[in-house]
């Protein structure tokens, strides 16, 4: 399992958007959002680099880097985890939370009902 900040998490949703991308384009990208400057985003990749969140190949001028880890993968851990640390890894208790403080609408609370109905049919 591989930790993301959520500066690192940035990062990746954008290699996972468009890869390979330079230090520099992604610092262009979120230069305006983020104010993060090149020495900032080289850290951040070599951070990543190091925890096996991403690589790179040498490109013509630049570094080209790649995601290392599939999305779907990294958003499962992060859920676990936030589950495990908040919710003692109880589902229904973080849903249950969500309905008593009112936090879903009515749009959300019919696509739950529509990821239950499958998650139902595709165990029968």
């Amino acid at each position: 399992m591989i930790k993301l900040s959520e500066s690192e998490w940035k990062v990746m949703n954008l290699l996972w958007e468009a890869a390979p991308q330079t230090m520099m384009q992604i610092t262009s990208h979120f230069k305006d959002t983020t104010g993060w400057t090149k020495h900032t985003v080289m850290t951040f990749l070599r951070r990543m680099e190091e925890k096996g969140a991403i690589h790179y190949e040498e490109g013509e001028r630049a570094k080209l880097y790649y995601p290392d880890i599939e999305k779907d993968e990294a958003v499962l851990w992060e859920t676990e985890e936030f589950l495990e640390k908040v919710f003692n890894g109880r589902m229904g208790l973080m849903l249950n939370t969500m309905v008593e403080k009112k936090a879903l609408s009515g749009e959300e609370i019919a696509e739950l009902y529509e990821i239950l109905k499958r998650a139902e049919e595709e165990s029968l």
